[in-house]
C-alpha cells in the first residue's frame, strides 16, 4: 500500500527534528557554498571567467579515468581476498589524506597568508573552510538515502529507491569531494597545487574503482555490468571538479577557504567510511600499512615511483591472491 504524502511528510519532520544539528550544518554550508558560487558567476558574467577552469575539468577526468581503468579487472574476478582489499583501500586513503595536507591545507595556509599577512588569521580562514567542508559531507550524508555494502542502508526514503540506486548514492558522496578537491586546487591555475592533488585522486581510485565494481559483482551484477557502472561512478568527479573551482575563484579569501572546504570534506570520508571499511574485517593491520603507505609528500618524483608500484602491486596481486 502506498504511503501517503502526509505520512510522508509525517515522518520527514520526525526524522528532520532527531537529526536538526546535521540539518543546520548542511543548511549553512549550503548558504555559503551558493554564496562563493555566486561570486564566480557574477565574475564571468563581467567577462573574467576562472583561468585554470579548462585544467580543473581535465583533471576531473582523469580522476574519472583512473576509476574505470581501476573497475577493468572485475570483469576477470569475482572477488579479491579481503585482506588484500582492506590495503589497497587503506592506500587509498592515506593518498587521501596526502592530498589533503599537502596539496590543499598547506597551499590554504600559505594562500591566506599571502593575503592577510598573519598566521593566526590564514588558519582561521582554513580551518572554517574545513568546518563547512565537514558540515557539507555530514549534512548531504544524513540526507540523501544511500547504502554501503557493510552498514545497511541510510538515509530517509530510502525504501522508496533501489538497493543499486542506493549503492550509486553512496558512491556520489563518496566521490563529489574528490572532484572538488581538483577544481580548488586549479582554482588559480597554479600547476604545483593541481598536478599533485590530480595525480595523488587519480591513483587511489585506480582501488577504489576495483572495490566499487567487485562490491556490485557480489550483490549479482554481471561482470561488464559491474565494470560499467563501476567506472562510471567516477563521472561526479569532473562535475564536482567544476563545482570546486565555482566556488573557490570568486573574491580573493574564496581560493583559501575553498581548499580548506575541500580538505574538510575529503578528511571526513576518509575518517568516516574509508578507515572503518578497512578495519571492519579484522585486517587493522595491514589496512594501516597501507595507509602509511599511501601517505608521502606528494612532489612529481615520489609520485611517479608510486604510480610504477601501485600498478605492478595492483595489477600482479589481484590475480595472484583473487580466492579461488
Amino acid at each position: 500500500m502506498e504511503k501517503s504524502p502526509t505520512s510522508s511528510a509525517v515522518r520527514w519532520r520526525a526524522y528532520l527534528s532527531n537529526n536538526w544539528p546535521a540539518a543546520l550544518g548542511l543548511a549553512v554550508a549550503l548558504a555559503v557554498v551558493i554564496f562563493l558560487l555566486a561570486q564566480s558567476v557574477v565574475r564571468i558574467a563581467g567577462g573574467e571567467a576562472p583561468a585554470g577552469v579548462v585544467n580543473a575539468l581535465l583533471g576531473g577526468v582523469a580522476a574519472a579515468a583512473a576509476t574505470a581503468l581501476g573497475a577493468l579487472p572485475a570483469i576477470l574476478l569475482r572477488g579479491i581476498s579481503q585482506k588484500l582489499e582492506d590495503s589497497l583501500l587503506g592506500m587509498a586513503a592515506g593518498m587521501m589524506l596526502a592530498a589533503s595536507a599537502f596539496s590543499l591545507i598547506l597551499p590554504g595556509l600559505d594562500a591566506a597568508e599571502t593575503m592577510l599577512g598573519s598566521k593566526l588569521g590564514s588558519a582561521g580562514v582554513v580551518v572554517t573552510g574545513m568546518a563547512l567542508g565537514v558540515m557539507l559531507m555530514l549534512g548531504l550524508e544524513r540526507f540523501t538515502p544511500h547504502a554501503h555494502e557493510a552498514v545497511g542502508v541510510s538515509g530517509p526514503g530510502s525504501e522508496r529507491y533501489g538497493r543499486v540506486w542506493l549503492f550509486v548514492f553512496a558512491i556520489v558522496l563518496h566521490n563529489l569531494p574528490e572532484g572538488m578537491a581538483i577544481g580548488v586546487s586549479f582554482a588559480r591555475n597554479d600547476l604545483s597545487v593541481g598536478l599533485p592533488t590530480t595525480l595523488a585522486i587519480s591513483l587511489q581510485d585506480l582501488p577504489e574503482g576495483l572495490a566499487v565494481a567487485l562490491s556490485l559483482r557480489s550483490i549479482g551484477f554481471g561482470a561488464w555490468r559491474s565494470v560499467l557502472v563501476g567506472g562510471a561512478s567516477g563521472l561526479v568527479e569532473p562535475l564536482g571538479a567544476l563545482l570546486g573551482i565555482g566556488l573557490s575563484s570568486g573574491f580573493a579569501l574564496a581560493y583559501p577557504t575553498g581548499l580548506g572546504l575541500a580538505a574538510g570534506a575529503m578528511i571526513f570520508v576518509v575518517s568516516h567510511e574509508v578507515i572503518p571499511e578497512t578495519h571492519r574485517n579484522g585486517h587493522q593491520t595491514m589496512a594501516t600499512l597501507g595507509l602509511m603507505a599511501g601517505f608521502c609528500p606528494d612532489d612529481g618524483a615520489r609520485y611517479g615511483a608510486w604510480l610504477v608500484v601501485l600498478n605492478c602491486f595492483f595489477g600482479s596481486s589481484c590475480f595472484l591472491l583473487a580466492p579461488v
